[in-house]
């Protein structure tokens, strides 16, 4: 396929951001992808497979630290947001909401590494479902629904290794559901079949080599990594948009 090495370097660099920070893997992805592809939604859908590809292998394996009981609400609303936005892909202007998610990111990033002791994120229902529909906007329009619900977790869960297992569970199930309504909007195309060939491999490199650099950054500094990548992406995000 033409573009195949781009997609393999890609999805390598991708999914080892992925496995080190438990997001982030659309964010990558998606700041050279929309250049390889036929189009726009062709490019999320492929960014959204080999995400998936990525988060179901470390789900499975951290399964027994899911709660489901503060998983499910949050999965819901995104999953039913983020279907109406595949909907409305078509009808908004790219260019500028990119330049918003990035500006926010930046600020968001920001804001949770310096005031982080003042912050306060709850686990009741209300929290779960605005974190789910904001997540669901963002994937559904860029295949980046990583921010709002890393900043949920990472302020929710005990240590790093439940933060993991609930964040990439979330993330298998979300872009199941994504791709499934992407394929019914005519997004899953041969296209995106060669460049989930090319970039499969690429996926698993990047797991193996994530996987140790995960084993060894401390807790203490874990979420200070998380913020300063969401800074890092809100900066792309902004830059590859002007």
């Amino acid at each position: 396929m033409e573009n195949g090495i781009e997609i393999f370097l890609l999805a390598s660099g991708a999914s080892f951001v992925q496995r080190t920070t438990g997001f982030g893997f659309g964010i990558f992805i998606m700041t050279v992808l929309p250049f390889l592809m036929p189009s726009y939604g062709e490019a999320t859908t492929l960014s959204g497979l080999l995400a998936l590809t990525t988060s179901i292998t470390i789900a499975f394996r951290m399964r027994k630290l899911v709660s489901w009981k503060r998983l499910c609400p949050i999965l819901g609303a995104f999953i039913i947001v983020s279907a109406a936005s595949i909907c409305f892909l078509n009808r908004i202007e790219g260019n500028l909401m990119r330049q918003i998610l990035g500006g926010t990111l930046i600020i968001t990033g920001l804001y949770f590494a310096f005031l982080r002791n003042r912050i306060r994120i709850g686990t009741t229902p209300a929290w779960q479902i605005g974190t789910g529909m904001l997540s669901g906007v963002m994937g559904g329009f860029f295949g980046m629904q990583g921010p709002p619900a890393v900043l949920y977790f990472i302020s929710s869960e005990p240590d790093k290794e439940h933060y993991m297992a609930m964040t990439q569970m979330y993330f298998a199930i979300g872009n199941a559901g994504m791709t499934i309504i992407r394929s019914c909007n005519g997004y899953l195309s041969e296209s995106v079949g060669w460049g989930y060939l090319a970039g499969i491999g690429g996926a698993a490199v990047g797991l193996l080599l994530g996987g140790y650099a995960f084993r060894h950054i401390p807790n203490r500094i874990f979420s200070y990594i998380v913020y300063a990548y969401i800074c890092i992406s809100g900066l792309i995000i902004l830059l590859t948009s002007l």
